[in-house]
């Protein structure tokens, strides 16, 4: 059983010509790069903030074992509902793995990317590990091949993952300093006997950095994901993310500790505090400039199924996909036109910000007035681009950063669903208080329909509801919703913005 090749004039894409504002390559974060470069990530959803709107990725869990162990890591603990690094419902053999592969690709258009990522380090797992990419290559050609992984081994495995066309790997760096790496590894294995302390971070550092700079040589792109540890690591993760940029890192993921004590993990149970909304965006800002930065990553499960921020990997347990008949040629042809269509979709919409900017270019729009204050806003979306989620459907929320020197994305703050569903809301108090909690800072919610109950503890708490935008392109609307609050004097200059102009 293969899956026949997606090839770009079946997409779309040899028809746009894949230019600089094609191929998906439409968001800011890409424009700049080489067009072998937007080749390799225009749909990628975790390495370009706009494709996590329109393609899925899906991991499957080939690599149990772990040959280092973190203080934030427990991969015993599942839970159908949690989304967490390491949590899995089942391990599959590289056999399995393929299968549930070619199902999903065939039920699933929009999914593009197949990723190992444990339960444990694929790369301490290299048999399983590569019989499933082996097996991929030759059956889904068309599907990019991504891994995760501490990186101890990595140095080792540069070259089968070169010879297997792997163009995108991600590895964990969260220290380049060992004093503060003993306190994140409590012990490594390494040649075959444990090793603790300041000793075992020297030498996974090294061996993280010396992967790192041979990946880079060969091409192949490196997402460097970090865990924001407030009081261990915070502080440090700037220098971390300058010095991994400087070894040829693509994009680097700063990514807050999760550390609920029922989870299990050292943190955990010791009360390790995670970073607030507001530290971890500072963090993100201080460590951007001319290095991209993932603000999209869910920290996804390491058996995650579909578009980011959602996970239908209950659809594809092993016995449902025994029982499935998939006319797979009938599923490839179905891939073509989903394929096909997002391309259009994101040219048209591109073509409008290119004519939009040309205006304010042209006119000199932003120079008419002064400098206002920024604003969080936080959108419902089911994905697409668009607001289309209802407030009490939510289970995350993306916030969004409206200036007057436009709008961009913060990242996403996930929550329980407010509605238990239909038209109108249950009384839902302590799910409401949670998207309340999670809402702060942001003074604007838009959604394509909100009920009335969840109205008046919106307001007092300072965030407006706006159910205005229904179906309206995220940034657009957000965009309209700032012009509209400037219009009726709502953003007056603050003292930051005076005094730096």
């Amino acid at each position: 059983m293969q899956l026949p090749v997606l090839n770009s004039e079946s997409s779309g894409a040899a028809k746009s010509g894949c230019s600089s504002h094609s191929c998906g390559s439409t968001d800011d974060q890409l424009g700049h790069l080489p067009e072998h470069i937007r080749q390799k990530v225009h749909n990628h959803p975790c390495y370009s903030e706009q494709a996590h709107h329109y393609f899925a990725r899906m991991h499957v869990a080939v690599a149990p074992a772990c040959n280092i162990q973190c203080n934030y890591c427990n991969r015993k603990y599942d839970c159908a509902n949690e989304s967490r690094p390491g949590v899995v419902s089942e391990v599959l053999s590289p056999d399995q793995a393929v299968k549930k592969v070619m199902a999903v690709a065939a039920t699933i258009p929009q999914m593009t990317v197949l990723g190992i990522a444990g339960p444990g380090d694929p790369l301490a797992n290299p048999e399983r590990t590569f019989d499933t990419f082996r097996q991929l290559s030759e059956k889904a050609p068309d599907i990019k091949l991504c891994v995760s992984t501490n990186g101890l081994t990595l140095p080792d495995c540069v070259e089968e993952l070169a010879k297997h066309n792997i163009d995108h790997v991600t590895i964990t760096i969260n220290c380049v300093d060992p004093d503060v790496g003993a306190k994140i590894y409590p012990w490594i294995f390494w040649n075959n006997r444990r090793i603790r302390g300041r000793e075992a971070a020297e030498i996974l550092i090294a061996q993280q950095q010396k992967g790192l700079e041979m990946l880079a040589e060969r091409g192949i792109l490196v997402k460097v994901n970090s865990v924001m540890i407030p009081g261990v690591n915070d502080e440090h993760l700037a220098e971390v993310s300058r010095i991994v940029k400087a070894k040829g890192a693509f994009l680097h993921n700063v990514m807050p500790l999760i550390a609920e004590a029922e989870h299990g993990t050292y943190y955990g149970v010791m009360g390790q505090r995670g970073p607030t909304h507001e530290e971890l965006q500072k963090l993100q800002d201080q460590c951007a400039g001319d290095m991209n930065m993932m603000r999209h990553c869910r920290q996804c499960r390491a058996d995650a199924v579909g578009l980011l921020g959602e996970d239908r990997g209950q659809e594809f347990t092993l016995d449902k996909i025994e029982a499935m008949d998939i006319d797979y040629e009938a599923a490839m042809v179905k891939r073509a036109e989903v394929h096909a269509q997002i391309a259009r979709e994101l040219e048209i919409k591109q073509a409008a910000k290119d004519a939009k900017q040309q205006l304010v270019a042209i006119e000199g729009l932003k120079a008419k007035g002064p400098a206002t204050r920024p604003v969080l806003m936080a959108v419902a979306t089911k994905g697409g681009g668009v607001i289309n989620e209802h407030f009490g459907h939510a289970g995350e929320f993306l916030v969004y950063e409206a200036s007057s020197e436009g709008v961009r994305f913060i990242g996403h703050r996930k929550t329980t669903p407010y509605c238990e569903g239909g038209d109108t809301c249950g009384d839902g108090e302590s799910a409401l208080d949670q998207s309340l909690r999670v809402l702060q800072g942001c003074e604007v919610v838009l959604c394509s329909k909100i009920g009335y109950e969840p109205w008046g503890p919106l307001e007092a708490a300072g965030i407006t509801p706006n159910g205005e935008h229904a179906m309206e392109a995220i940034e657009d609307a957000v965009a309209a919703v700032y012009e509209e609050m400037r219009s009726a004097g709502k953003l007056a200059e603050s003292a930051a913005v005076q005094k730096a102009a």
